[in-house]
């Protein structure tokens, strides 16, 4: 009897092609009996079929006899043909279904029902199945965790199909829906947590990992989604996900998490990272400014100076992402001492002119973050491992003759930092930063190939194998190390020293005068963004010592408005924004260059306007018999008494 119903069904279908049925067949009243028919049949296991386990593929005749797959067929064959106007009308009813027979938990018969709807539709309009989705998921956002967790499952999948072919305007929507059901699954795990304080239930526990389910399934989809998108979108998608982070001290378009607390914002984070850490997986950009514009690399970077191990380990993963451009970094997994790096077989090309502009601009910011990184207290060996890559990739990807220099600089003053201690770390963490150190001055030094600095950095290694092994990454990493008391009495053998540095690369043609000027990293106002409390924010300062800003330049705003003076006020917006505009730049580059850039300039500067004062004294000045008269010049708070006054060729210009 159902055979017989799905034939009268499949013929009314096929009728509506050429018959005035066609415009009514689609309304809503008659698509709420025939899909939820179909659907029944689909679902519907015999017994007999149930006890013989898994039938063997059916032949023509068994298919017309088999009511599951002959509905099957049929709705295969309604929605190949719904039109535009008519899609979500096939659509609604399986909801519907699904709801009233509880086919979310578990949710196999729902991913089979919408992979049938995602290939037998036309691909244009898998777009609307998605939105149709992502409704459902508003809708259900109440729902136990396992259903939410089952309707995600199904959008991936959904996902998953339609990310081959056309998803439409739906991209962002699909982030900004699931993100949105992030932070409220993990509003409801706080909730639960906070009712339950004291009373240890097994159904709490039990809901927090039903919780934890809807979050990692949320995860999933989205870097599966991000990954599955072209370059250009994925990019534009990077960029929304890290602009949902919230940072400490940061008012932006992020989630909020104002009411979840120091522990669900830092729940927030995590997953939004792992999210950003799938999505860039596979992320192959032509140059570094493409994969780190600096609208995303500021706020990827203010992660790495917060007080949390992990927020850090996932800031290092997803810019391993994004700067291995050749796949060497599983070749670099774990931190060591290669005896031989060409063994590695690592693959590079030339530095491109576009990576040396951004390690120009950016490099300092770079170092800056690896040099705070390496200061954190509760770095563990993890934490080392993914610094040791960071540099190893830089240097891979990135370094040219200046790049080398620097990141040198950075490992003699990661050294120091261990040696002198300044900041109170454990003996763990100073061993910790001298292996790293040593891990890696290993491994430059055979990537740039120069004997000298070859012979010293391994004359360094091997002293230390024989009298201190635990500034050696397989010693300090090993469960049981005996620590040293101090670091102080060590002789200079086992330091790698920049003298000797500057030594054996100037002899190979390096510009070596940079060695001698210590790696002391910028203060940027990141540093307000973290909970470092003791670093100043410099910006307030610039601004305040600005001109323009002084009580004495206020003026009388009673003047009478007239035409003239609304224009003169418009003109002089004008320029007071192209002042502002320049003192931006000014207090930027004073940010970001690197100092001897910034000293280098003013010393041209200071030249060129030494020179061309010499010469305009020497054209102007007519000397008279005696000065013209004496003048008191205040300067400060100092005062200078009977300054000559020469006469100037030109009335109204005088040297003083």
């Amino acid at each position: 009897i159902r055979i017989a119903g799905i034939r009268g069904i499949q013929g009314v279908v096929r009728k509506t092609v050429n018959d005035e049925l066609r415009a009514t067949i689609w309304e809503p009243q008659h698509m709420d009996k025939i899909v939820p028919s179909l659907l029944f049949n689909m679902h519907k296991i015999e017994d007999i079929d149930s006890r013989i386990g898994p039938p063997s593929s059916p032949t023509g005749g068994e298919k017309e006899e088999n009511p599951a797959l002959l509905a099957e067929n049929c709705f295969r064959e309604l929605l190949g043909r719904a039109t535009y106007g008519n899609m979500n009308n096939a659509v609604r009813p399986v909801f519907a279904h699904l709801d009233h027979h509880r086919l979310w938990d578990p949710n196999e018969f729902a991913v089979s029902c919408f992979k049938i709807i995602m290939y037998s539709i036309q691909a244009q309009y898998s777009h609307h199945v998605i939105q149709e989705i992502l409704g459902h998921l508003d809708v259900r956002k109440r729902d136990s965790p396992r259903v939410r967790a089952g309707i995600i499952q199904v959008l991936l999948e959904a996902v998953a199909i339609a990310a081959k072919g056309s998803i439409g305007p739906t991209v962002l929507e699909v982030f900004n829906t699931l993100l949105k059901h992030l932070r409220i699954s993990v509003d409801f795990e706080l909730g639960d947590r906070r009712s339950s304080a004291g009373s240890a239930t097994f159904s709490t526990s039990s809901k927090e990992s039903d919780e934890r389910i809807v979050q990692n399934a949320i995860i999933q989809t989205i870097g599966f989604f991000g990954s599955n998108l072209p370059d250009y979108q994925r990019s534009e998608i990077m960029m929304f996900i890290m602009g949902k982070v919230p940072v400490l001290g940061m008012t932006s378009q992020s989630l909020d998490t104002s009411h979840l607390g120091d522990l669900g914002t830092r729940r927030i984070q995590i997953m939004l990272l792992r999210s950003l850490l799938m999505v860039t997986s596979g992320y192959k950009a032509t140059t570094i400014t493409n994969a780190l514009p600096p609208p995303f690399l500021d706020p990827l970077l203010s992660p790495s100076l917060m007080e949390d191990s992990e927020l850090r380990q996932l800031v290092l993963e997803i810019l391993h992402n994004l700067i291995d451009r050749h796949d060497n970094r599983a070749k670099l997994r774990g931190i060591r001492i290669i005896p031989d790096v060409s063994d590695l077989k690592i693959k590079r090309d030339k530095i491109s002119r576009q990576d040396v502009s951004f390690m120009k601009k950016h490099g300092q910011q770079l170092y800056r973050h690896i040099y705070l990184g390496c200061k954190e207290e509760d770095n563990v060996q993890k934490n080392f491992e993914l610094l040791f890559t960071s540099l190893a990739l830089t240097t891979i990807e990135l370094a040219n003759e200046e790049v080398v220099i620097d990141l040198i600089r950075l490992a003699i003053a990661l050294q120091d930092v261990a040696i002198i201690n300044e900041d109170n770390l454990p003996m763990f963490n100073r061993c910790g930063v001298m292996a790293l150190v040593a891990a890696y001055l290993n491994f430059l030094s055979q990537m740039i190939a120069v004997p000298a600095f070859c012979q010293h950095v391994s004359k360094v290694i091997e002293t230390r194998s024989l009298e201190a092994s635990y500034f050696l990454p397989e010693t300090i990493f090993k469960d049981k190390c005996n620590l040293p008391k101090s670091l102080e009495k060590h002789e200079k053998d086992l330091f790698f020293l920049t003298n000797k540095i500057a030594e054996s690369l100037g002899g190979s043609g390096y510009s070596v005068e940079r060695l001698s000027v210590p790696y002391v990293p910028q203060v940027t106002d990141e540093d307000r963004l973290s909970r470092r409390k003791s670093i100043v924010d410099t910006v307030s300062i610039q601004v305040d010592i600005l001109p323009g800003n002084s009580t004495e330049d206020k003026i009388d705003n009673t003047e009478e408005i007239t035409f003239e003076a609304l224009k003169k006020a418009i003109d002089n917006n004008g320029l007071e924004e192209q002042e502002k505009e320049k003192r931006r730049l000014v207090i930027e580059k004073f940010q970001k260059a690197p100092f001897e850039e910034i000293a280098a300039q003013c010393e041209t500067k200071a030249n060129l306007l030494h020179d061309r004062l010499a010469q305009i004294l020497e054209l102007t000045i007519r000397p008279p018999p005696s000065p013209s008269g004496t003048m008191t010049i205040t300067a400060g708070h100092a005062h200078y008494q009977s300054v000559p006054v020469y006469e100037m060729k030109f009335p109204d210009l005088c040297v003083y």
